[in-house]
């Protein structure tokens, strides 16, 4: 199995504190992800994130419908989380989300996410024709509307 990495990190004109609650607030999933996901969660709201959550939620790609559940793993506010997908698409999701001070008014936001393809020799061209794409894709939406939305 080919483990793989995504990263991304942007500069938010906002405090840390404010930046991860941005974050921790699961009814801000929903506009951070791309409209042509079909993104739609599933969990009962007000949805509380902390150590142990599941999320589950179902999205449309490419027309293929995926339920995909997470967990949040590790939740240290307003630093870090990390969630790991309990079930879904992926043979391996790991992300983690840190939140660095960058001053008194201003946070940097990284994103990291290490996964693999499942599928064997499939999955590895799944992964050159399209998956690494779709993903830079939806990783740099969402780095947009956190810009837009978090103000």
């Amino acid at each position: 199995m080919r483990i793989h990495l995504l990263e991304r990190s942007q500069r938010v004109e906002v405090p840390v504190e404010r930046a991860f609650s941005f974050y921790a607030d699961g009814a801000n999933l929903g506009p951070l992800t791309p409209p042509w996901l079909h993104f739609r969660l599933l969990n009962r709201q007000p949805l509380t994130l902390e150590a142990g959550a599941l999320l589950d939620y179902r999205l449309r790609l490419h027309g293929v419908p995926i339920r995909w559940q997470t967990r949040i793993e590790i939740w240290e506010p307003p630093h870090r989380f990390f969630d790991t997908q309990a079930r879904g698409p992926y043979a391996l999701w790991e992300h983690s989300h840190e939140f660095e001070s960058a001053g008194e008014d201003a946070a940097v936001i990284h994103d990291r996410v290490r996964y693999a393809v499942p599928l064997g020799p499939i999955g590895a061209l799944a992964h050159r024709l399209f998956v690494r794409r779709d993903l830079e894709r939806i990783f740099d939406y969402r780095r947009d509307r956190t810009a837009a939305l978090i103000a």
